[in-house]
């Protein structure tokens, strides 16, 4: 018998003060069988980041050829794809012809930081992509506000993430390892 996915729930305030946008919203997320609650935790705070009507969160780790998260305009082409981990150089560069803009949330302070060295050089000429980081300890007080109902305060300015819940304030600084135009 196939393990379900947990289904959790995340009600989402968004002052996001550097790209001017305030967001209310309910979130449904679907955490796979496999996925660690600290991944799950990344792909919700990336989906934070980027907070917008248009912005959704797709069958993840259950699809090859989609991201975990992404955003069409009117035509039904691909404004904004987002991955999480250290996927293989040709699927970043697969979405970054498919895609206007595309955005990889990247952790796990041993494996990323050699699969970064390794894809550097190979990423460099991909001028639509963004490389962020976030370290393990951050990563781990962000997985600790898991909850199946989580109430979730946001506020971004100059990239820094304050997100509290009723019981936990944490700050949060992605390291970039590459932006838009590098």
């Amino acid at each position: 018998m196939a393990l379900k996915a947990t289904i959790l729930k995340a009600t989402v305030n968004v002052a996001d003060m550097d790209r001017q946008v305030f967001s209310d919203t309910v979130l449904t997320v679907a955490q796979h069988p496999s996925e660690t609650e600290q991944r799950m935790m990344l792909r919700l705070l990336a989906w934070i980041c980027h907070a917008d009507d248009r912005l959704v969160f797709t069958k993840g780790l259950s699809a090859d050829d989609e991201p975990e998260i992404w955003r069409h305009n009117d035509h039904n082409g691909i404004e904004l794809w987002i991955e999480l981990g250290l996927p293989d150089e040709k699927r970043l560069r697969k979405a970054c012809h498919q895609s206007k803009q595309v955005f990889l949330y990247s952790y796990s302070e041993r494996a990323g930081k050699v699969w970064w060295q390794q894809n550097k050089e190979k990423l460099d000429g991909h001028k639509n992509l963004t490389v962020l980081f976030l370290d393990d300890a951050q990563l781990k007080r962000l997985a600790a506000m898991s909850a199946r109902n989580m109430q979730l305060q946001a506020t971004i300015q100059d990239g820094i993430i304050w997100l509290s819940d009723n019981q936990t304030n944490i700050e949060l600084t992605f390291e970039s390892w590459k932006t838009v135009g590098e």
